[in-house]
């Protein structure tokens, strides 16, 4: 990481400050609307799944959680480029799924699942403001209609009389990396979101949640720096590789539990003193299927004991 940013310095464009703005619920109702070219009567924020962060596992998570028209959205903002990108909604569509199915419940309540990337650059360099998939067969272009919709929004597109004007004004804000008020745009949701913005970065709650958030990423950044110095380049990717898997898994048993509200010390501490990536991936998978710590507890330790 390079040197601390201070609230005054971010655009609408940052992680901390989207996902901010999006919590209200007005602001994300007028994105999702322009995102998905749909009207949409209410939305509620799941400000408890929007900025998550797992002291133990050194993780910040800041994306919008969003339901409302029996419909889940999940939205998330990409300045860099990534490689792996398409790939990674599958992560994000898996968690919906897990958010909103409980162990009793059938599939046919599962809703319908929106999960939405902002970029600032072009994923996929065909020039498009936004970049809609759902799954299709192969051999008839029949939908699969599963309920799972990927969208791509870029600010780089150019094919405005493509989409509405609303989107393009929404886009070329995001793009702008203002950070103050520099431009009066024409659409009312736009200076409503500059308002957000500026009323974000004069208060003084907000500036401690940013300045906590950005001493958390310091210390991950500064103790990674540290390890891979002490074991050395190669010893320290191959550490941090199977480390980085082992409390991704650990994390995501955990996930399972906290949604589903249950607490349990002896799956803590079993937890805490499992490394072995195989046995983690047993523990999610067996969770998954448990309703509570009972019934976990029996089937890991009887599969364990067969084995």
């Amino acid at each position: 990481m390079g040197k601390k940013r201070t609230l005054q310095q971010l655009t609408i464009k940052d992680n901390f400050m989207f996902t901010t703005v999006m919590t209200d619920e007005a602001n994300c109702l007028g994105f999702l609307e322009r995102a998905l070219d749909m009207q949409i009567d209410h939305v509620v924020v799941d400000k408890e799944k929007s900025l998550i962060y797992h002291p133990d596992y050194h993780g910040i998570r800041l994306d919008v959680y969003a339901k409302g028209n029996s419909k889940a959205f999940n939205i998330e903002m990409q300045i860099q480029p990534k490689h792996n990108l398409p790939r990674r909604t599958r992560y994000y569509h898996d968690q919906i799924d897990m958010c909103e199915l409980c162990p009793s419940e059938g599939y046919e309540t599962l809703p319908e699942a929106y999960v939405i990337f902002v970029c600032d650059f072009d994923p996929f360099g065909d020039r498009k403001y936004r970049y809609t998939f759902e799954e299709i067969c192969k051999e008839t272009n029949s939908p699969l209609q599963n309920g799972r919709h990927t969208i791509f929004l870029s600010t780089k597109g150019t094919n405005e009389s493509e989409v509405p004007e609303e989107l393009v004004e929404l886009l070329h804000y995001i793009e702008a990396e203002e950070t103050v008020f520099s431009e009066d745009y024409g659409d009312s949701y736009v200076r409503q979101l500059q308002k957000s913005v500026h009323d974000i970065k004069n208060s003084r709650q907000m500036e401690e949640r940013f300045m906590m958030i950005e001493e958390l990423m310091q210390e991950e950044f500064q103790a990674g720096k540290e390890e891979g110095k002490q074991e050395g380049i190669q010893k320290g990717i191959q550490k941090g590789i199977q480390k980085g898997k082992a409390e991704a898994l650990r994390a995501a048993v955990l996930d399972i539990f906290n949604i589903r509200h249950i607490t349990s010390d002896a799956i803590t501490h079993l937890l805490d003193n499992t490394s072995d990536t195989k046995i983690l991936t047993e523990m999610h998978h067996t969770a998954i299927a448990c309703s509570n710590a009972e019934e976990f507890l029996d089937r890991f330790n009887s599969q364990n004991t067969d084995q």
